[in-house]
């Protein structure tokens, strides 16, 4: 079973953490409210895997017998963020939460990165991107400023018109902009926003790149590297962990072509993991609160979803996880403090099996090394055992 499959449905969240209020999180449950919203919303190969143990409504009923183990994830670092849900499942604890600046960015700070990238800015502001675009984008054209804004996630976001500032340019300046968020100002991510269309119709292209802290220690990633297993990142895997433990990384432009990459890949992989990231639920559906459209995209996946299982059946696992919540019910369009589903399926895992409420994300790095038998100081558990129905939850 020295394969693992590892597919992170990017903000789908099961329901609100103890600590949620903490967050302003009371109430969410992104698939729970989706579901109650989207009465047609029907998952029946998710379901088959035990979602519907997870998420009480009768939409996710499994036909039959639960075909895998299911359980729950809390997160046990601070923050809520794509960067410490994905750090942690690979085996990092952030115990101190990445900075957020809801009032902008400080402005001795914004004059010395002026003074660096030879251009004034725009925005400076905790926005919706779809929206500051609209707003400030014809100012943007006219001056040739980038347009900074920020959100309740730990992030430096640069927004420019392709024919503005052309695509090289506005990495470049991405990367000062990461090279001078240091220490209070050390945000998780600096994200490149490229747009196109004219006043009144700007839309935001596939051509967005992420520049991640680099994780401050070894992951479970770096451990199999080290020990000659292929890890390969699909999405945006690369640019949340800066690089660091991947031997191959393919970029998507969606969900679709991520689920591609997987089915293509999987078969060559000889030992190693395959570590996907499906964002449209995030980007395209959370953040800009449309319940329908994520229900489309959670349907497209379930769909997908028998091909995956298949593959993995007779050979390796299949663990099917989020990084937080974002619940497009609410009217906050930010990520939220969340419970994430636990699915795992393949050779050997034990149908039915109750994996119960896991106190970190980080359970999963220690399956996987344990899976690997890696020397791995991981502050979780490994579920291994208990998924495959060799020892009682």
């Amino acid at each position: 079973m020295e394969k693992v499959m590892l597919i992170v449905l990017d903000s789908v969240g099961i329901g609100a953490l103890p600590d949620a209020a903490l967050y302003g999180d009371e109430g969410s449950n992104t698939l729970g409210n989706i579901a109650a919203q989207v009465k047609g919303l029907r998952l029946p190969h998710l379901s088959a895997l035990g979602i519907g143990k997870l998420v009480a409504t009768e939409q996710f009923t499994p036909a039959g017998v639960v075909q895998g183990a299911y359980g729950k994830m809390a997160e046990l670092s601070r923050g809520k963020d794509t960067t410490t849900g994905h750090w942690e499942i690979a085996g990092i604890i952030t115990k101190d939460p990445l900075p957020t600046f809801p009032q902008g960015f400080p402005a001795d700070f914004m004059e010395s990165f002026e003074e660096r990238i030879g251009r004034g800015t725009l925005g400076n502001m905790a926005a919706s991107g779809t929206e500051i675009i609209e707003e400030l984008g014809e100012e943007h054209i006219k001056t040739g400023y980038p347009i900074v804004y920020t959100s309740a996630d730990s992030v430096f976001q640069i927004a420019a018109h392709e024919e503005v500032i052309p695509l090289d340019e506005l990495y470049e300046i991405c990367k000062i902009a990461r090279e001078m968020l240091t220490g209070k100002l050390a945000v998780g991510r600096v994200i490149a926003r490229p747009f196109v269309g004219k006043p009144g119709s700007f839309v935001r292209t596939p051509h967005r790149h992420d520049y991640s802290l680099q994780p401050p220690q070894p992951t479970i990633l770096d451990c199999l590297k080290e020990k000659g297993h292929e890890v390969i990142g699909i999405g945006k895997i690369n640019d949340i962990f800066a690089g660091k433990g991947l031997t191959e990384s393919q970029p998507t432009k969606s969900n679709g072509e991520g689920i591609e990459k997987v089915k293509k890949i999987w078969p060559r992989l000889k030992s190693g993991i395959i570590f996907a990231n499906l964002v449209e639920f995030d980007s395209l559906y959370g953040h800009r609160n449309n319940p329908i459209g994520y229900a489309e995209k959670l349907e497209e996946f379930d769909r997908e979803l028998p091909a995956l299982m298949k593959m993995t059946e007779k050979e390796g696992v299949l663990i099917i996880t989020a990084d937080h919540g974002n619940d497009p019910t609410t009217p906050s369009t930010d990520h939220s403090r969340e419970y994430v589903p636990l699915l795992v399926y393949g050779k050997g895992i034990a149908a039915g099996t109750n994996l119960g409420v896991r106190k970190t994300f980080a359970d999963i790095a220690a399956t996987i090394a344990e899976i690997f038998a890696l020397s791995y100081e991981s502050p979780g558990e490994s579920f291994l055992s208990l998924a495959k129905g060799e020892v009682k939850g």
